[in-house]
């Protein structure tokens, strides 16, 4: 399983240059069967790493543009009436696939946007009554713009909070952005990538590092971490119960990605501020005074004890 998540790994490498950590946080969330938030400006290679994670896994990949006119129903589905057999039949929407890139999601309306609150927590989707299972696995990668707000509407924290990490690409060096000319030249790199592993081991890699041992020390360390977001004088919404699974996860999958079988406290350290970010809510007096999230989430690491 290593082997294939290594040569999926090289995969993504080939087409995103000089974001090695950013490849390994995706990574991270495909093992621990978390969704993805990616927020940042516009051409760092957002579109282009989920589409690159999807032509890398044998499964199916849908991408849609999300707008202000669109409906929960063009992402569910709907059913529609078959004048032949004089009945209603469920034609399923792009969410039944295995990696769903909601492209510019804040662009869409609330309604639209709680279309995918089941699919994300239970993998599944309700219709008119009807509870219909997603394929396995299944992935939401989810890309905003930060820096443009005509015409968007912020995310909820409800959904927000279904997020497992929330991911800021950047810029590239100077030596990284020579490099992506050269691999464009005379061809589109993502024209090269090759299926290398399929959904069946995905599924196993999922269960596998879920499997991984976690001490009871390592646990109760994450709880600390989780109920210190809530103890904060400066935040407002603390991390929920939720967000404490995926903390627990996300370290599991970290520990598989580096070859180990058990989980340490330096994972839960560095998957924390990614992990809970966008989950908690400062208070104004902090916002106003300057004082940032990942600030805050530091100093919350630094404050409790590690275990040892």
């Amino acid at each position: 399983m290593r082997e294939k998540i290594d040569k999926l790994e090289e995969n993504l490498k080939s087409v995103i240059k000089g974001k090695d950590e950013i490849i390994h946080l995706v990574l991270n969330a495909l093992c621990s069967g978390g969704n993805i938030l990616m927020d940042d400006v516009p051409g760092v290679g957002k579109t282009t790493m989920a589409k690159a994670l999807a032509l890398s896994i044998d499964g199916d990949f849908t991408r849609v543009q999300f707008t202000p006119d669109l409906l929960p129903s063009d992402i569910t589905g709907s059913s529609i009436y078959n004048p032949h057999e004089a009945e209603f039949r469920f034609r399923r929407g792009p969410i039944f696939t295995n990696i769903f890139l909601a492209d510019e999601i804040n662009r869409a309306s609330p309604r639209t946007q709680s279309a995918l609150l089941e699919a994300m927590n239970e993998a599944q989707i309700t219709v008119e009554g009807v509870t219909y299972k997603l394929e396995q696995p299944f992935l939401v990668i989810a890309t905003e713009n930060p820096v443009e707000y005509q015409g968007t509407y912020p995310l909820p924290e409800a959904q927000l909070d279904r997020f497992a990490l929330e991911i800021k690409i950047g810029y590239p060096s100077e030596k990284d952005e020579v490099e992506i000319l050269f691999s464009r030249h005379g061809h589109d790199p993502l024209d090269e990538i090759k299926p290398v592993i399929n959904c069946k081991e995905i599924c196993a890699v999922q269960k596998f590092a879920k499997s991984l041992n976690v001490e009871k020390t390592v646990a109760h360390y994450i709880v600390k971490v989780i109920r210190a977001t809530r103890e904060d004088d400066r935040v407002k919404l603390g991390a929920s119960p939720r967000a404490l699974i995926v903390l627990y996860n996300s370290a599991q999958a970290e520990a598989f990605l580096n070859g180990r079988d058990f989980v340490i406290p330096e994972d839960v350290k560095k998957l924390a501020p990614i992990v809970l970010s966008h989950r908690i809510i400062l208070e104004n007096k902090a916002k106003y005074a300057g004082v940032s999230k990942k600030t805050v989430i530091d100093e919350i690491l630094d404050s409790v004890s590690i275990p040892v």
